[in-house]
C-alpha cells in the first residue's frame, strides 16, 4: 500500500496553524552516532559512547582507545569539539557536555612474543 504524503501550503505556516510534529532520538542511538562520529578523528583507533538525551540537550561518555604515542590532550580536546558539531549536526539536538576517557594507548606494530 502507498501513501501520499503532502505538505502544508505555505499560507497555513505562515498563518502558524501548521503543526510541526516532534522527533524522538533514543539515548542508544545518539550513543552509536557519536561513536562513529568520534572515530573520525586521527588516532582514534576504537571507542565507546554513552548517550543521555533529556529535551533536545544531549550528554556524551565517550571511553576511547588511542594510537601511541598521539598527544591525548590535545586528542580528547578534538574528539570533544568534533562529537558537539557532528552530533549536533546529525541529530539536531545540542550537547551539552562531552567526558572523554582513556582507556588505551595501543600501538600500530603487534608485540613481539619470544618462546623461553
Amino acid at each position: 500500500m502507498t501513501t501520499t504524503l503532502t505538505a502544508p501550503h505555505q499560507e497555513t505556516i505562515r498563518q502558524g496553524t501548521a503543526q510541526p510534529g516532534l522527533t524522538t532520538v533514543a539515548d542508544r542511538a545518539v550513543g552509536r552516532i557519536a561513536g562513529r562520529a568520534a572515530l573520525e578523528v586521527p588516532d582514534v583507533l576504537d571507542c565507546s559512547v554513552t548517550a543521555r538525551v533529556t529535551g533536545g540537550v544531549a550528554t556524551l561518555d565517550a571511553r576511547l582507545d588511542l594510537r601511541y604515542p598521539a598527544p591525548v590532550a590535545s586528542t580528547a580536546a578534538r574528539v570533544r569539539a568534533h562529537l558537539v558539531a557532528r552530533v549536533a549536526a546529525l541529530t539536531g539536538l545540542r550537547v551539552s557536555v562531552v567526558d572523554v576517557s582513556v582507556v588505551v594507548l595501543r600501538t600500530d606494530t603487534a608485540p613481539v612474543r619470544r618462546v623461553q
